[in-house]
């Protein structure tokens, strides 16, 4: 097959990524756009060795859990940021309920057996599915006008509207309709936080520089109100702090006077979850690498004071015992690329009696169960959540216990 060709074929399971797979003369074929059990007329986009990559732009045999795209961007050939706007509510939450699955055996070597007693299910959160993003960051063209990135492309969509933008990003002057102009830009970060704070960045070269609104705006979760600088991280969907603090005290069950480290900690809101739980005389340490991270760990946990920010790597930190035992808890909250074996093998070390991972992505963080299994510990809870509606992506929140726990 060759780029631009179109060919027909009957579309199999979901695969991570946003696609499904399918199958043309022995060829595997990853197809966006689609839906299991159709019959589609694929147009091929890239051609690597091994499989081919296309967008299913003709209908044939429709599954049941089609639904009309609500945004008309979220078509092959325009934004590639939502995968998901031609599945039906409930069936994207299957969808991402099955990638896991597949994750779960194929990569960390748990049997089906294992995997149906975790019960993997991925719960919606409230709001809806549109207009829940709460921060957007647009790229700029080289006329400088503000849009979205097709799929797989630096090639900028400009578009009028992103449905599933909070309702004061989408009313913000900064896409073309406004006739808005970013020339100087790379870039423009939009965000809408919690606390009622709006905020327009424009950067360059990776630098923000505030056109409008605050440069540190305020979060309401777990109890607390904080402070975070407008381009730093924080969980994009309104209700993904809280949700995700329920399921790891959840799970964790902090007791009065246990310590606890909470690793790749940002801004400290699990730090500061289990401070309410541990007590005041008990250790919470916390690690961040991002200096703004560690700049609004100690600005929003300074009232805490048996918390410890330490700045630096969780690999450094753990190597060079800047963090130390004994430790009874763990949150591990890594980036996308996941934990890594040797940050599992010093946590194993350390010997908590309980770790809750929070993972942004199901194979890495299949990748990190399988080396806690290496070590004898085991997955004994598993959360999905469905943080990012419209899109491949889930977040999930798993319960780690060594050889001689319960549970």
């Amino acid at each position: 097959m060759e780029e631009a060709e179109r060919v027909e074929l009957t579309v199999d399971a979901v695969a991570p990524g946003g696609h499904c797979v399918a199958r043309v003369d022995g060829q595997v074929v990853f197809v966006r756009h689609a839906l299991p059990g159709e019959r589609v007329v694929a147009e091929v986009t890239e051609v690597h060795r091994g499989f081919v990559r296309a967008d299913a732009v003709t209908v044939l045999d429709a599954a049941p859990q089609r639904v009309e795209p609500p945004c008309p961007y979220a078509k092959p050939g325009r934004c590639g940021g939502c995968d998901l706007q031609h599945v039906a509510p409930e069936a994207q939450l299957d969808w991402k309920a099955a990638v896991v699955r597949e994750q779960l055996t194929r990569l960390a070597g748990l049997t089906e057996a294992e995997v149906d007693r975790l019960g993997v299910r991925v719960a919606a959160l409230p709001g809806g599915r549109l207009g829940w993003r709460s921060r957007v960051r647009y790229a700029v063209d080289a006329t400088g006008r503000a849009g979205l990135l097709k799929h797989r492309s630096h090639e900028v969509v400009p578009i009028d509207r992103c449905l599933i933008a909070h309702p004061a990003i989408q009313e913000l002057p900064v896409l073309p309709p406004s006739g808005a102009r970013w020339p100087d830009a790379d870039a423009v970060e939009t965000v809408a936080s919690t606390g009622g704070d709006v905020t327009v960045a424009a950067l360059a070269e990776g630098v923000p520089t505030v056109v409008s609104g605050p440069a540190a705006v305020r979060e309401v979760a777990a109890g607390r109100r904080w402070t975070v600088p407008a381009s730093g991280f924080w969980q994009v969907h309104p209700a993904a702090a809280d949700t995700l603090v329920d399921a790891v005290l959840d799970l964790l069950d902090p007791r009065p006077g246990e310590s606890a480290w909470d690793l790749y900690g940002g801004a400290g809101l699990f730090a500061a979850a289990l401070a309410g739980r541990v007590g005041p005389d008990a250790r919470i340490t916390l690690v961040e690498s991002a200096e703004h991270g560690v700049a609004a760990a100690r600005d929003n946990l300074r009232d805490l004071l048996r918390v410890e920010v330490v700045a630096g790597r969780v690999e450094t930190a753990l190597a060079r015992r800047r963090v130390t035992g004994p430790v009874d808890l763990v949150v591990l909250d890594p980036p996308r690329t996941g934990a890594g074996a040797r940050v599992v093998r010093d946590l194993v070390a350390a010997g908590p009696r309980a770790v809750a991972y929070v993972a942004c992505d199901p194979a890495a963080f299949a990748r990190d169960v399988r080396t806690f299994a290496g070590a004898g510990w085991r997955l004994a809870a598993l959360r999905g959540f469905d943080l990012f509606p419209m899109t491949q992506h889930v977040e999930l929140v798993g319960l780690l216990l060594p050889p001689a726990a319960e549970g």
